[in-house]
């Protein structure tokens, strides 16, 4: 495979000056071939900063206002982008063609590391800065850095200012450079072993120039302005750069900022401002026509002028041609155009088209931009964790660790051993979900929307909602909901079934008693399927004396519907009424219930109507003895 940086020749030993060189050298090179991007990426971040006269001096002359005194929508812009795109995808290592239980349980556990990892880096706070990156810059590198003290790989996204990117003709990076500076006692105290090389023709405490390199055989530190002077240099364990590049897509390979067309206009329009300012201050400071005769001239309160012709004292008017205000008009229209950042967005839509689909009309451009970003961070996202993989196996498979993460708002913990848990399945599936792009709220009504036209499944809304969901738990809790409230329905329709027993002439103690022991179980916060099971549990049946039991629970049971009196009819035995036919102490009409004429739970459930509501009708049945 062929490299850019083929030319370097470099040896995997650290001690190699001629691969030193050849690496020095060619950072040169790259810093040079790089030079215009940098200089546009240094004018974005001025105009960002506020810093117009550094681009533009001539325009803004040292003052008071010398900083332009309008709205910077080239910075309103960039953090509002930044700020909707920075919630994290969703993170999944499992595969629809999983069909047995130890698979899901082991793409969930896979799963589970990686928002560790996520987590362990910070990565969500990262984002933000990191998207900002993106948009303002054109690009964001990453690098999956080896935390060798708690041994973890540990993601973490780079500056885009002083960072080099050498490419394959795939399109994957093959090495990375990022510049940075330190002062030159920061850098005695992190590496005294090579202070006199970096004190070197220094002057007082001055900003030194430091060098991270990184490739496939080494991640190298080292300060190109003292001939090279390596401050640390670790060979690469796993044989891949580790360094990944998030860039917007274009027409080269240049990279280009949103913001990059527009700086000049975003100036005009401040500068516009400042000549109005000035138009307005001198107005008020205008000179003074006086007619011959006046004597006496005092400006300020209670001023006189003493003359015969008053009529004649005036303010030399100053001139604001009309056109200067449809400029600016113009001019904040441009910037909005220019950097694809809609009215929408603060609130300025015209009363004509303030409707859902008017403003959706609107918003299109902006989250066309959000996906287009969404979608090349997902890609760098499944590669950063595939490294991430490959580090932590690679290097600790035979450790067992823990890790902590979220899901879903709930914090967890997770002991896993990478050669068991990892085993060399590196994938991961990223996705955005179907609304990228959208904000949750219009992500939300157009999924229901989806769901309630059945276009799609409530599994595959849970999988694309717009924030992180774990689907499988969230299905299972939703039908333990769903369970719990039915039975709750049956117990409410247990409870409203206590006056129509009052009327049929039964004892609604028990009724009463079970529904006390429900409440007092709700109150100690005990679970509603666990106090309704003990309170419903079944009881045995008592005997009557001198009867042996048949084994045929239902068909002659004493009591149900149809039975015959033990012993034959006609015979009065001892515990059972000659007159009804049923165990002393049962009424009729408390026949086919539960023993001691209790209405039974599924008795009450099965006459629950389609809204949860009992059915409050009683039949009595009587007996007439034989």
């Amino acid at each position: 495979m062929s490299s850019m940086y083929d030319d370097l020749n470099f040896s995997s030993n650290d001690g190699d000056t001629s691969s030193l060189r050849a690496i020095k050298s060619h950072y040169d090179r790259m810093k040079a071939r790089w030079g215009e991007r940098d200089q546009r990426m240094q004018n974005v971040l001025a105009v960002r900063q506020g810093r117009m006269r550094d681009v533009y001096p001539d325009l803004f002359p040292e003052g008071p206002f010398d900083r332009g005194i309008v709205a910077n929508m080239v910075d309103v812009a960039a953090r509002d982008l930044s700020e909707v795109m920075a919630p994290l995808p969703a993170f999944n290592c499992a595969s629809a063609k999983m069909v047995s239980d130890t698979a899901r349980e082991f793409a969930e556990k896979r799963t589970r590391i990686v928002n560790g990892y996520l987590d362990y880096s910070d990565v969500q706070r990262q984002m933000y800065t990191a998207a900002d990156r993106y948009f303002t810059y054109g690009f964001v590198p990453a690098i999956v850095e080896i935390d060798a003290k708690n041994q973890m790989p540990r993601i973490t996204f780079m500056d885009s200012i002083g960072a080099y990117p050498v490419f394959n003709r795939w399109g994957q990076i093959d090495a990375a450079y990022f510049s940075f500076y330190k002062t030159r006692d920061e850098l005695v105290a992190m590496y005294p072993a090579v202070e006199g090389a970096i004190r070197e023709s220094s002057m007082g405490n001055e900003l030194i120039e430091v060098v991270r390199y990184h490739d496939s055989k080494v991640d190298m530190l080292f300060l190109p302005t003292r001939q090279g002077v390596v401050l640390e240099s670790v060979k690469n364990p796993v044989g891949e750069c580790l360094v990944e590049w998030t860039q917007r897509p274009g027409l080269d390979d240049e990279s280009h900022g949103q913001f990059d067309d527009v700086l000049a206009v975003q100036v005009a329009k401040a500068r516009f401002a400042l000549l109005s300012l000035e138009a307005a201050q001198k107005s008020v400071q205008a000179p003074i026509v006086l007619p011959p005769d006046a004597q006496e001239l005092a400006l300020g309160p209670d001023s006189v002028i003493r003359t015969a012709n008053g009529e004649r004292v005036r303010r030399v008017p100053i001139e604001v041609p009309s056109s200067a205000f449809a400029q600016q008009s113009i001019l904040d229209q441009e910037l909005r155009q220019g950097s694809r950042y809609p009215d929408a967005r603060t609130g300025e839509v015209e009363g004509s088209i303030v409707t859902g689909r008017g403003v959706q009309a609107l918003m299109s451009g902006f989250d066309t931009q959000i996906r287009t970003g969404q979608a090349m961070f997902a890609k760098t996202f499944q590669n950063l964790v595939r490294k991430a993989f490959m580090v932590d196996e690679m290097l600790y498979g035979s450790e067992t660790k823990t890790l902590r993460g979220n899901a879903d708002g709930t914090p967890y913990e997770i002991k896993y051993r990478p050669e068991r848990d990892i085993k060399g399945d590196y994938t991961v599936d990223v996705q955005y979900g179907l609304m990228a792009g959208l904000d949750p709220n219009r992500a939300l009504v157009f999924g229901l929307q989806a769901r309630g036209d059945r276009l799609i499944s409530r599994d595959f809304l849970r999988r694309q909602m717009p924030f992180a969901l774990n689907a499988t738990e969230e299905e299972q809790q939703v039908d333990i909901e769903e369970m719990r409230d039915s039975l709750k329905q049956a117990v409410a329709g247990y409870a409203q079934a206590v006056p129509v027993l009052a009327q049929s002439g039964m004892d609604p103690g028990e009724v009463l008693s079970r529904l006390s022991e429900i409440i007092l179980g709700r109150q100690k916060g005990r679970p509603i399927e666990e106090i309704v099971s003990e309170a419903f549990a079944p009881e045995e049946i008592p005997t009557p004396p001198g009867v042996e039991p048949t084994g045929e629970e239902t068909a002659g049971m004493v009591g149900s519907p149809g039975a015959a009196p033990p012993g034959g009819a006609g015979q009065d035995l001892e515990g059972i009424s000659e007159a009804t036919g049923l165990l002393r102490g049962v009424a009729p009409g408390q026949a086919g219930m539960s023993p001691g004429g209790r209405p039974d739970l599924q008795m009450l459930m099965a006459s629950l109507g389609a809204g949860g509501e009992p059915n409050l009708t009683a039949g009595v049945s009587r007996r007439l003895p034989i």
